[in-house]
């Protein structure tokens, strides 16, 4: 009994340091990933790249990985002066991965060491790259076309920037672009790494200029301006003016027309009177007689005249006729 239960116990043993030599012997790959087998710290044999289960010697070997997916640069700004003399600062942007993880590991060892190499690179290629360019070359493509309209648009304005916007564009910014890729891919390789793109993110004047940039674009923006307002007040004026005289013409043309009506509204009550009276010639003459003591003898208003006067006939006969 207790012979077989060692039997058992040994085989269990063997089974368990069978397994745990199982596991130390094997690593995996993923599709993402590459690998580098050490041994003592010292890699050996070549870069595992192929996803899938792989074997190495147990606890003297050990397996370190790498991604094989894109990584991301960004550059600080930089103060560059272009070939003008025009200092601008540029911030730059990139993307990179691991193609040769051995020599990647032997130069640079890990993505943090890359990424202060690849600093000291991508600054210089940019750096030289700007310093021989115009400033036109680096914030215009060369295929790029504006109109008068699209220059009042643009962020930067003044006669100097129009000067730059408007001279001729040999190369463009893609192309420097392009430049600066190339150039710096001649220099990546020994990293273990290819540069896949570069990209310019931001071009600014820098802090010492961006002031007497900015009051240009301020005092020509108020010229703009005041431009504007000078013409909406003579437009004003040739409104009003205009208006003044349509108003003149109007009023005219009512007064000619009231004239023209009260002319004939005069007339025809003349001829309503004529007709009137003329039927009865005595009480026209007694009605205008009457109207004229309306008129006549007013408020405050004193007559003197002979009181067998025509002006009093028909008072006399309003007189007689009362007596009797």
């Amino acid at each position: 009994m207790n012979r077989t239960l060692n039997i058992a116990f040994g085989l269990f043993v063997v089974f368990v340091l069978g397994l745990i030599v199982l596991i130390a012997s094997t690593f995996t790959v993923d599709e993402a990933e590459q690998a580098i087998v050490f041994q003592f710290n010292a890699p050996v044999g070549d870069p595992v790249t192929e996803p899938g289960l792989h074997f190495k010697l147990p606890f003297i070997q050990n397996v370190r990985k790498f991604d094989k997916r894109l990584y991301s640069w960004d550059g600080d700004p930089n103060q560059i002066p272009t070939r003008g003399e025009q200092f601008i600062s540029i911030d730059t942007t990139a993307r990179w991965r691991i193609v040769d993880p051995l020599k990647f590991y032997e130069s640079v060892e890990n993505a943090r060491g890359a990424q202060l190499r690849l600093n000291d690179i991508l600054d210089s290629v940019v750096r030289d790259e700007v310093s021989r360019s115009d400033l036109i070359e680096i914030v215009r493509s060369r295929d790029w076309e504006f109109s008068e309209e699209d220059l009042e648009r643009m962020e930067v304005v003044g006669e100097e920037d129009e000067e730059i916007l408007l001279q001729e564009v040999t190369r463009g910014r893609g192309e420097i672009v392009e430049s600066i890729l190339m150039e710096a891919q001649k220099l990546v390789p020994d990293l273990g790494i290819e540069l896949v793109d570069i990209r310019i993110k931001r071009v600014d004047y820098v802090q010492s200029v961006q002031e007497q940039v900015f009051n240009r674009m301020i005092a020509e923006r108020q010229r703009i301006a005041e431009r504007f307002r000078s013409e909406g007040r003579g437009r004003a004026n040739e409104i009003e003016g205009e208006t003044e005289r349509l108003l003149a013409e109007i009023r005219s043309e009512a007064q000619r027309d009231a004239n023209i009506i009260r002319g004939r509204a005069d007339a025809e009550a003349t001829r309503i009177y004529n007709e009137a009276f003329g039927a009865d010639p005595e009480f026209y003459a007694f009605f205008r007689t009457l109207e004229s003591y309306s008129e006549s003898l007013g408020k405050d208003v004193t007559l003197i005249l002979r009181a067998d006067s025509d002006y009093f006939r028909f008072l006399h006969t309003i007189g007689h006729g009362s007596s009797e």
